[in-house]
């Protein structure tokens, strides 16, 4: 009877033990089980010094042992040494295991805080996109088959990660959140496309949002180039304050693209090219030759090259000003395939 009560008080005490080293943090476990290693390792060696050689070999031996792989090729044979290889079985074995399901459960912590959008974003010159939607998803499409190397940031609040890419971290919380917006690293982004948000019917209340987020925007981080989509044409003027650099009118370019096709068959396809990354050419800025003077100099020789001089930044009458100078602050956008672009520049980088 003694005996048995003296064995429950034992698994009494393993139990209390286990549940302590449970709730360790996984810096002290981690140094707890190296401590434990390395002790070990030492009094094996110290124990059976002719047995191992050298304290490398005793290490070798309590590594093989506490993973249970056991090969057999040294072995403790005193008795005090097998009373150190038992303690090993019933307490390495078992710290090691605990200290690999605490592995496992961190791994599988970070990817559901991942998919929960509960991490922040620690990476800079990134792309933010603010409101989930069908047209934020081709966004992202475009942009990664644009540069796959590209990092996107999503704001929003849904509750699992929307995209699930590699290049592509999710943010959860309200986008005109200053805590938000820097778990997003809004501070090191290059630039940041908030969409209009589906959910809220009323056009005026879908602007204000977009408004309030803008807001945020440049008041955290002035530098970054700000796209903004708004429903209403004259709500662009009370965007003016806050420095947006883009607009676009949501309903704008599908309604004109819509009358183009009806108007004139086939243009339509151009378009589509022009918008899309993946399919024909791309529309991109070149470096300004110090040869050119003129912009029929420029015409000429992109030209020559495989490249169509469009426009000066938002200019497109290029070919009714030919003969004039290129201004000093000129920005040059010719439509060109990539190929062709890195033969012009080098690199090649769509604005």
């Amino acid at each position: 009877m003694v005996a048995f009560f003296r064995r429950c008080y034992f698994l009494h005490l393993l139990r209390k033990f286990s549940t302590k080293l449970l709730r360790l943090k996984n810096s002290l476990l981690a140094g707890i089980t190296i401590v434990f290693i390395l002790a070990t390792s030492a009094l094996s060696y110290m124990l059976e010094p002719e047995t191992f050689g050298n304290w490398f070999n005793a290490l070798y031996y309590v590594m093989t042992t506490i993973a249970t792989v056991g090969y057999g090729d040294y072995y403790l044979a005193t008795v005090p040494g097998k009373i150190l290889a038992m303690f090993l079985y019933v307490f390495g074995i078992g710290l090691l295991s605990l200290v690999i399901g605490k592995i496992i459960d961190t791994i599988a912590e970070f990817h559901r805080r991942r998919g929960e959008g509960k991490m922040s974003y620690y990476g800079k010159d990134h792309i933010i996109i603010v409101n989930w939607s069908k047209k934020a998803q081709l966004a992202i499409e475009e942009l990664l088959a644009f540069d796959p190397n590209d990092e996107v940031v999503i704001i929003d609040e849904v509750e699992k990660h929307p995209f699930d890419h590699p290049k592509v971290h999710y943010v959860n919380g309200d986008p005109t959140s200053e805590e938000i917006l820097l778990k997003a690293g809004v501070d090191k982004a290059r630039s940041a496309i908030i969409f209009a948000d589906p959910r809220i019917d009323e056009t005026s209340l879908v602007d204000g949002k977009s408004l309030l987020i803008a807001s945020s925007f440049e008041r955290i981080a002035p530098h970054i180039h700000t796209t903004v989509e708004i429903m209403l044409d004259k709500h662009i003027q009370n965007f003016r304050h806050v420095r947006v650099n883009e607009f676009i009118l949501s309903y704008d370019a599908v309604s004109r693209l819509a009358v183009r096709s009806a108007l004139k068959e086939g243009n339509i396809d151009i378009i589509t090219q022009l918008l899309r990354r993946r399919h024909g050419a791309d529309i991109y800025e070149v470096p300004v030759d110090a040869s050119w003077r003129t912009f029929r100099d420029a015409f000429t020789d992109l030209l020559s090259k495989g490249a169509t001089l469009i426009s000066n930044k938002g200019d497109m009458n290029i070919n009714r000003k030919l003969d004039e100078a290129i201004p000093s602050d000129a920005r040059l956008f010719v439509i060109s395939d990539e190929s062709i672009l890195a033969k012009l520049t080098g690199a090649g980088r769509k604005d």
